[in-house]
Order: C-alpha cells, then sequence, then structure tokens
C-alpha cells in the first residue's frame, strides 16, 4: 500500500518540482491581476436593477474565472498526454489513485488564474457589492426609511439614489466591501494551506532524493527543449525534400541549406514509435536504473508500461 501511494504522488511533482513552472505561475497570476483590473475599468458596468445585480455580479466574477480555468487546461501538455494514453493505450495501467492525482495535477495548474481573478475581484469589492446590495435588510440599518425597498438599495452601486440615503447607501457599501475582501483573504489562505498540504505529501511520499528531483527536471526540460527543436529541423528538411521532389528543385535561404546538407534525412518515423513516446508517464525504474520519460524508456528498448519484474522491484524499493 505504501508503495502504492509513493508511486501515486509522484503526479504531484509534475506542478512543484520545476522552479520554471513556479516562474510560470507567477507570470499567469500577474497577467490575469493586469487583466481583471482593466476589465474593472473598461468592461464592468453594475445595471443597478433588481435581479440583474445578482446575476451580472456572479457572471463578472465567474465567467472569467471559468474561461482562464477552460484555457489554462486545454495549454497543459498533460492533458493532451492523458488524452492520447487514453486513446491508444486507455487508462488500465493506472490506479484510481494515480488518475485522481494526474487530473489534480492539471486542475491546480489550470487553477491559478481563475483563482487569482476570483482574489482579486473580492478584494476590489464592486462585483459583490453590485450583486448583493439589494439582498441587505432595510431592517438592519438603523433607521432606514420604510418606504423604501430593494429596487432602491439595487441602486446602491451606482450612487443613484436621494439624497438623505447617502449615508446608507456608504454604510451598505462599507458592509459588503468588508465581505467581500473578508472572502478574498480566506480563498488567499486557503489556497496557500492546500499549496503548502501538497508540497510536503510530494516530498514525504516521493522515493526519489532531492538531488535525483531536481535532475529529473531538468532532464525533462532539457528533452523536451531538444525535441522541438530537432522535430522542427527535422520537419523542415523533410518538407524541402518533398517540395524538390515535385518540383525538381526548392529555394532554400543559406540556412537552411545547411541544415539540409548537415542533417540527411531519410524518411519519416513510424507511427508505433510517435505512440510509444506519447502519453502520461509515471517514474520507472529497470533493473535500479531511472527510466526519465516516455523517450528514454523507448530508447532503453524497456516494453510496456504496466508493471514488470523490473518495476515490481522498483516498486519494494520506493517502499
Amino acid at each position: 500500500m505504501a508503495a502504492l501511494v509513493a508511486e501515486n504522488f509522484r503526479f504531484l511533482s509534475l506542478f512543484f518540482k520545476s522552479k520554471d513552472v513556479m516562474i510560470f505561475n507567477g507570470l499567469v497570476a500577474l497577467g490575469t491581476v493586469g487583466s481583471e483590473e482593466l476589465f474593472s475599468v473598461v468592461a464592468f458596468n453594475c445595471p443597478c436593477s433588481p435581479a440583474r445585480n445578482y446575476i451580472y455580479g456572479l457572471a463578472a466574477i465567474g465567467v472569467p474565472a471559468l474561461a482562464l480555468f477552460l484555457i489554462g487546461v486545454i495549454w497543459n501538455n498533460h492533458t493532451w498526454n492523458l488524452v492520447a494514453e487514453c486513446h491508444k493505450r486507455g487508462i488500465k495501467n493506472f490506479s484510481a489513485a494515480a488518475t485522481f492525482l494526474l487530473f489534480g495535477s492539471i486542475m491546480g495548474r489550470a487553477a491559478v488564474a481563475p483563482v487569482t481573478w476570483s482574489v482579486i475581484s473580492l478584494l476590489r469589492g464592486e462585483a459583490y457589492i453590485c450583486a448583493l446590495s439589494e439582498f441587505v435588510r432595510p431592517s438592519s440599518l438603523d433607521k432606514f426609511p420604510a418606504e423604501y425597498g430593494a429596487e432602491v438599495l439595487a441602486r446602491f452601486p451606482c450612487k443613484e439614489v436621494p439624497a438623505n440615503l447617502t449615508k446608507f447607501r456608504d454604510e451598505v457599501t462599507r458592509r459588503l466591501r468588508y465581505e467581500s475582501q473578508l472572502f478574498g483573504w480566506l480563498l488567499i489562505g486557503i489556497v496557500a494551506v492546500l499549496v503548502f498540504l501538497t508540497k510536503c505529501l510530494k516530498h514525504c511520499c516521493s522515493p526519489l532524493s532531492y538531488r535525483q528531483e531536481a535532475y529529473w527536471a531538468q532532464y525533462r526540460s532539457n528533452e523536451d527543449k531538444l525535441f522541438r527543436r530537432t522535430a522542427e529541423v527535422h520537419s523542415r528538411i523533410l518538407a524541402a525534400k518533398n517540395v524538390k521532389h515535385f518540383f525538381g528543385f526548392v529555394a532554400l535561404d543559406k540556412e537552411e541549406k545547411e541544415l539540409v546538407q548537415e542533417f540527411p534525412v531519410e524518411g519519416v518515423q513510424p507511427s508505433p514509435q510517435w505512440n510509444a513516446i506519447t502519453g502520461v508517464y509515471i517514474y520507472r525504474e529497470n533493473k535500479g536504473f531511472p527510466l526519465y520519460s516516455r523517450l528514454h524508456k523507448w530508447a532503453k528498448g524497456v516494453e510496456g508500461n504496466g508493471p514488470s519484474p523490473e518495476g515490481h522491484e522498483m516498486l519494494f524499493l520506493a517502499s
């Protein structure tokens, strides 16, 4: 059981082990703050109408957050690795806990921007005040005129109220802004605690040392950069070869001519090879030696993704 937990919690390191990831998350958060500020200045305009304020205020917070969340899921490479895994091999090689943690990694990365949006919106308070001003009980306001009701309260965010209600408008605005900012600070605290607990669980359950985790992160980053760079050059040379075969010549600049001469490309990789290096990857060992990626595993000639005798040895050592 301990070995299974240790293996599954390796998914958490996909999110926390790279400084580049943390820097990226910081940039996403800063970009979200700027976008929220721009939205508040340019686009936000409370309708100040009963029954409309609530929908508009919640939409101003929730709809952009949902859009940012979906964008984060789409931009995450792990999403498409999971899709490829399900399409090619299914998830039979992963336990329910492993699948849950993989989804957690994807959701955690995607949640950075929407959480930041929600926090800034709550700290500013405009959307919250717009949404809930009409629900303030007149009886909670000292000496509030009985002839006024929810319709007047709904106009408080727009400051379109009779002069004798100015002090009540200020009190309602102050009260709702206090509640909104309180929820914003609570959300920050909850997220901070969750991040802290997740990092603690990851370090406690990982069978790898800190230095090996750092090396694994560097390897994955370098492999990805070199693969993308090489794939771009390979595809360009192959395209040049096919264009030349069709026209009899190909118009290349000096740099491209040097690439064609330096790296002769005879053909393309067969689909089984692409399938072998594509999909979700759990850290594994083969006879005590680490396999850092699907490409590394393919290069070593290790077959299959399910537990093998060597895999059982790795799980035993991990416990």
